[in-house]
Formats: C-alpha cells, sequence, structure tokens
C-alpha cells in the first residue's frame, strides 16, 4: 500500500491548504523542506504536560506536515524522509524530548517503513518557549525519489 493511502486510511487531512505567510513546504531540486509545524496542544513538557501528550503533539505535528508535503508535491508517495528537527517547550528539568518527538517519527515510520525510506535522521531539543507556547514544532526534509 502507497504511503498516501496509508495516510488516507488513517483519516489524516490532506485537503488543500490557502497559502499562508510563509512557505509550508518548499521544493528544492529533489528535496521538500518544511516550515515549522506546530501542535494544537499548548504547554510545558515537565510542567503539566506528560510525555503522552507531547507524543500525540508531535504526531499532529508529523500529519500537519503530511498535508504541506500533499499540497506541494502532489502526493506522499515517491518520498523519502531524511532529516526531523522536533523542538519541544520544555520545562528546566524535562529530559525526554526524544521519547515526544518519537510520535512523529513513528508516523513516518508507519507510511514509509521503518527500515525504508521512513528511517531518518533526526534531532530532538528542548526549549525554553515555542510560539504562542505550543508543546511542539517539528520540521522535516524529504527526498523525491
Amino acid at each position: 500500500m502507497s504511503a498516501q493511502q496509508k495516510a488516507i486510511d488513517l483519516g489524516i487531512d490532506l485537503s488543500d491548504q490557502p497559502n499562508g505567510y510563509l512557505n509550508l513546504c518548499i521544493k528544492s531540486g529533489n528535496q521538500l523542506i518544511t516550515s515549522g509545524h506546530v501542535s494544537d496542544i499548548k504547554g510545558i513538557l515537565g510542567g503539566g504536560l506528560s510525555v503522552e501528550e507531547g507524543y500525540k503533539a508531535a504526531r499532529e505535528c508529523a500529519e500537519k506536515i503530511l498535508r504541506s508535503v500533499r499540497n506541494t508535491h502532489g502526493t506522499l508517495d515517491g518520498l523519502k524522509v531524511v532529516k526531523l528537527l522536533g523542538c519541544v517547550y520544555s520545562a528546566p528539568d524535562f529530559t525526554d524530548q526524544h521519547l515526544v518527538i518519537n510520535g512523529a517519527s513513528d508516523l513516518f515510520h508507519e507510511l514509509y517503513g521503518k527500515d525504508g525510506d521512513g528511517y531518518h535522521a533526526r534531532s530532538a531539543l528542548g526549549f525554553a518557549a515555542l510560539p504562542t507556547g505550543v508543546a511542539v514544532e517539528v520540521e522535516a526534509v524529504f527526498e523525491i525519489l
């Protein structure tokens, strides 16, 4: 089954998006580079939000990324996930950013294969604040195969 069909079967919104202030996904050569996509979930990990809530927020970001990629590229098929950057609004002593960003990585593994085109490089970082108080922001780079 194709990545796009898997996304549709999971109920991921791939509908058309209006242009915004910034380009949510831009094609450069054989790459698709996304802007940071933020969660609707707000709050501080380790300061009221659990790792499980953060995981859901990161998955939400990944779903938004997929919508932007589909809008730019026309399909989710024929892509390799190259790199993710995950930003987590973290309390000073919170050290499980990697477990939070697994929410995004696991969705890409599900669609593209953990041992195949979904096997990506990643950074998961803690931040003192994120725009508008969102819990998570994720950006991604895809290679067009």
